[in-house]
């Protein structure tokens, strides 16, 4: 390969797969086949087999030079521990992800949860770029999010800081999964979309599969006329706004940035969900909020946790040492 500016491996750790790559800046220069979680019996397969692939991708880039982690669950970014990994039954203990990783490569390892990762992205390199104070927030499966203020990632004492789903938009709600009622996650996920639109369907006489009700279908539905999607799409901003308002008056960022699919719906979200807003703000924080779209997609997790690896050695003199490897080989 001939790239040889220095360059980061990352890593994205999904529910169902493992995606794998070599990043430099807003940029992936290559992916390695994904791999999938569930094939595995124990968290040690897991990462014999992240090994394998990045070991592949570092002999085709001998220029990386650090490698970035992002992965669900309770991560301790100081220590590089993940005591336990979100939606893969087998990684149910703590273990020494960074460790093991770096005696493998040979190389330092940033890990960090996914949501974390892909708020670094959109702070460093996308949509937040230049700002000091963000909340991002990812819509997909789950609400995920990342806070920064004041220019640091916010963590928190047990380093778990940014579980936006969790959070309560209703004190007597639905139980979340750790029995807090409300918990937003739990309303406007896209399976809990799906699943209301099913139901509100079945109510009007319309026979509908959740395969038939995702973000996308609703959006197409709603932009149609439907009466029952553009309800659903209302009531979802509503919510939303619920939590937006809560961080506003807790933090008043630069920008909230929002991501995943729920987000792609535009202006079917964005119109009610202002309207919404302007209802419950302060008018001055009403002239401060920002509400961006993320700049990144599927591809903001191998971003962020490469970019993250670049900018946390950065000062540790990673970079300067590959340098002078390079002028050696050339000198030899």
């Amino acid at each position: 390969m001939s790239f040889s500016e220095p360059c980061a491996l990352a890593v994205d750790f999904g529910g169902t797969s493992i995606k794998m790559g070599v990043t430099a800046g807003d940029r992936i220069l290559a992916t390695a086949d994904r791999i999938p979680t569930a094939m595995f019996e124990s968290p040690q397969a897991i990462i014999d087999a992240m090994i394998a692939a990045a070991l592949n991708l570092r002999e085709q880039f001998p220029s990386a030079c650090v490698m970035g982690m992002g992965m669900p669950g309770w991560c301790d970014y100081h220590r590089g521990v993940l005591y336990q990994l979100t939606n893969v039954r087998v990684w149910d203990h703590e273990i020494p992800v960074k460790e093991l990783m770096e005696q493998a490569l040979g190389l330092p390892v940033v890990l960090d949860n996914d949501a974390n990762c892909m708020a670094y992205a959109e702070w460093k390199l996308g949509a937040g770029r230049g700002m000091s104070s963000l909340v991002c927030l990812t819509m997909g499966t789950g609400i995920g999010g990342g806070i920064v203020v004041n220019d640091r990632m916010l963590r928190g004492k047990r380093l778990s800081t940014g579980e936006l789903g969790q959070t309560s938009i209703h004190y007597q709600g639905k139980p979340g999964p750790f029995g807090n009622r409300g918990a937003i996650e739990e309303y406007i996920g896209n399976n809990e979309l799906a699943a209301e639109a099913v139901k509100r369907y079945a109510g009007a006489g319309i026979v509908k599969t959740v395969n038939e009700c995702t973000p996308r279908h609703l959006d197409e539905a709603a932009r149609a006329g439907c009466p029952i999607a553009l309800q659903l799409w209302e009531d979802t901003a509503e919510m939303l706004a619920c939590l937006i308002m809560n961080l506003m008056y807790a933090l008043v960022p630069d920008a909230f940035i929002i991501g995943g699919g729920v987000a792609k719906a535009g202006d079917l979200l964005m119109k009610p969900l202002l309207k919404t807003l302007r209802a419950q703000l302060f008018p001055m924080l009403m002239e401060e909020l920002k509400i961006l779209p993320a700049r990144f997609g599927a591809e903001a997790g191998l971003l962020g946790a490469g970019a993250m690896a670049m900018d946390e050695f950065l000062g540790q003199g990673v970079l300067e040492r590959f340098k002078k490897e390079e002028v050696a080989k050339v000198l030899c």
